[in-house]
């Protein structure tokens, strides 16, 4: 397994990952901004348990959600008309991550992750959507933006479907400003629900390395409230 150095944010290819544990690529390392970034850009991701150095990944298969899959159940559809939930951009950062890294027991967005990732967002890098039932934050995620790229990194939820509520919004938003991938790193039921399906490492990287460097809009990314397509309202 590779050792990264803490004086290099350098990361060894990533077909070098292990196939068991599938897709772990390295350790060790730190958790800033920098490190973050390089990671990201090269498709590697971070997650580990408390009291373990940090952990590098680069699955194969990987789960995205395409442009144009989206899959929307009927009962979701009929929330969504209720427009139950006021959806926002980056109006409380801090507090989605922290409200995602207390959502469970043993979860691995420790103070050093969220510390990482809110060093990003100060350099508009990594974003928040929130869902919001009258003055009260229930629901929400937080991830990376790379390129036409949205990582996404977790999500939390405080009221019934108030998380699927801000990631449709948000996937329409993102959409309109020509948003190409959503990259949900692993699949579980919650994103295969949303359409989310896998993809090979390779087939994934040649849509990354693609869209990487193209700039999106800046004003994607300002502080606003957001809705859904006019197809539900």
């Amino acid at each position: 397994m590779y050792q990264l150095d803490d004086d290099s944010i350098l990361f060894p290819p990533v077909h070098e990952a292990m196939r068991e544990p599938n897709g772990l690529l390295a350790i060790g390392g730190d958790l800033s901004p920098e490190r973050l970034k390089a990671a990201y850009y090269d498709g590697i991701f971070p997650w580990f348990n408390p009291g373990e150095m940090p952990l590098w990944w680069s699955p194969d298969p990987r789960a995205v959600l395409m442009v144009g899959e989206l899959h929307i159940s009927r009962t979701m559809k009929k929330i969504l008309k209720k427009q139950k939930y006021r959806v926002t951009i980056n109006h409380a950062f801090n507090d989605v991550i922290e409200a995602c890294s207390i959502r469970q027991e043993g979860t691995w967005i420790l103070p050093e992750v969220r510390a990482g990732y809110q060093g990003l967002h100060q350099q508009g890098i990594a974003h928040s959507v929130e869902a919001w039932y009258g003055e009260e934050l229930v629901g929400g995620l937080y991830g990376v933006n790379m390129g036409l790229l949205f990582c996404g990194e977790s999500m939390f939820s405080r009221m019934d479907d108030a998380s699927k509520v801000a990631f449709i919004t948000f996937y329409f938003h993102f959409l309109r400003y020509n948003g190409q991938l959503f990259d949900c790193q692993v699949l579980n039921h919650h994103t295969a629900s949303l359409g989310a399906k896998e993809i090979s490492r390779r087939d994934f990287l040649h849509i990354l390395y693609r869209w990487r460097n193209k700039a999106i809009d800046p004003a994607c990314w300002l502080p606003q409230s957001i809705e859904i397509s006019p197809l539900f309202t």
